[in-house]
């Protein structure tokens, strides 16, 4: 006489995978919006501990230094330029 328990077999299962799914996908959520654990994380990247996108461009110029792609006059014209542009003066009065 105990035959109408037999969906509940199936859905306490279900509620429980449910339940880790929408905990897991907040976090992540969370975790992806907040920037953390990206690739070169503590090394200057973006994030909550990253130096920012000037930092970001600068080792990118760097790089295309070391790589031979321009000469170091470009790369000392274009290193001026985003170290102006990152960091702007207050306009003097």
């Amino acid at each position: 006489m105990g035959a109408g328990f037999g969906f509940l077999f199936l859905l306490i299962p279900l509620f429980w995978i449910g339940l880790f799914v929408l905990i897991f996908s907040l976090v992540g959520r969370r975790w992806r919006r907040a920037g953390w654990g990206g690739p070169g994380q503590f090394a200057g990247g973006h994030g909550p501990w990253g130096g920012g996108a000037g930092r970001s461009a600068e080792a990118t110029l760097a790089e295309r230094f070391a790589q031979g792609d321009i000469d170091e006059k470009e790369y000392r014209a274009r290193l001026e330029v985003i170290r102006a542009n990152a960091y702007p003066q207050p306009p003097a009065k």
